[in-house]
């Protein structure tokens, strides 16, 4: 059973890079997590095929550690992607304050479907919230012509999003770095808000009045829907409350690629801390 189960998850390791290199090309980031699954279904074929001919070569305790393993990790993978997939359910609420626009590799200065979708996602959103002011979150990586930021206002701009409705984040080159430079951002012009309106003085004339508290700051997400859960998970880690999820369309043909690769990003942040 096992090697039937390992040879086919070979097979489909190896069609599925086919597939990726023939419908995108090299432009994938990762893809060769592919070549590496094909790999490891491979050696894990090869192993059992080995331990069913020579049984008392390998000692049992081995053969229960190799495979407890195998089922904990397989186990883990499931219920991170179930989490990628509950968190790509967000769909935010009207008129939040800020919303932070994630930014995606623009190659050649290229926008990539990834990042098309987020900004039609937000063009969609402006035209019925124009209120709300837009974080456009990306640096310039090595290999990209502009920072991703200003490829984002270009873009924006061009399909009618108002400039003073956007601000460019320029510095950031990862999802944490988003997310915690926007926050500063959005801090700081909270606080400039608030002494324009202490230096207006007092809005009404002096006499009793009833203190309201402040409105909570409402805060939105837009990204691919697989990286929903990971950028929300990530802003509320970074003291950012509120925080609602905006998923963009993702291409179904490249979404197993992205989820995977998505878990290990998932993983690997939590380990970190940044999550």
């Amino acid at each position: 059973m096992i090697i039937w189960i390992a040879g086919a998850g070979a097979i489909v390791c190896l069609v599925y890079y086919g597939v990726i290199l023939l419908y995108a090309g090299a432009s994938v980031s990762y893809s060769w997590i592919w070549l590496a699954g094909a790999g490891f279904f491979g050696l894990l074929l090869l192993g059992e095929w080995y331990r069913q001919r020579h049984p008392k070569r390998i000692p049992l305790q081995v053969s229960v550690s190799i495979y407890t393993f195998l089922a904990a990790s397989l186990t883990i993978f499931f219920v991170v992607e179930a989490l990628i997939f509950w968190g790509a359910a967000g769909s935010g609420s009207e008129n939040m304050d800020y919303v932070i626009v994630l930014g995606a590799r623009v190659g050649d200065g290229r926008i990539s479907n990834s990042l098309r979708a987020r900004l039609d996602k937000a063009i969609e959103y402006s035209r019925k919230n124009p209120g709300t002011t837009f974080i456009l979150s990306g640096g310039q990586s090595p290999g990209e012509p502009l920072a991703e930021a200003q490829v984002m206002y270009d873009y924006l701009l061009y399909n009618g999003v108002p400039a003073q409705q956007m601000v460019m984040e320029t510095v950031s080159t990862s999802t944490v770095e988003n997310i915690a430079y926007s926050k500063v951002m959005i801090d700081g012009i909270e606080e400039r808000r608030r002494q324009e309106m202490q230096s207006k003085g007092p809005a009404v004339a002096p006499g009793p009045f009833l203190r309201v508290e402040e409105k909570p700051i409402q805060t939105g997400v837009i990204t691919s829907s697989y990286h929903l859960f990971r950028a929300k998970e990530t802003a509320e880690k970074w003291g950012i409350d509120n925080v609602h999820g905006i998923a963009a369309k993702s291409d179904w043909i490249l979404l197993p690629h992205f989820c995977v690769r998505e878990c290990l990003a998932i993983l690997k942040d939590k380990l970190m801390g940044n999550m």
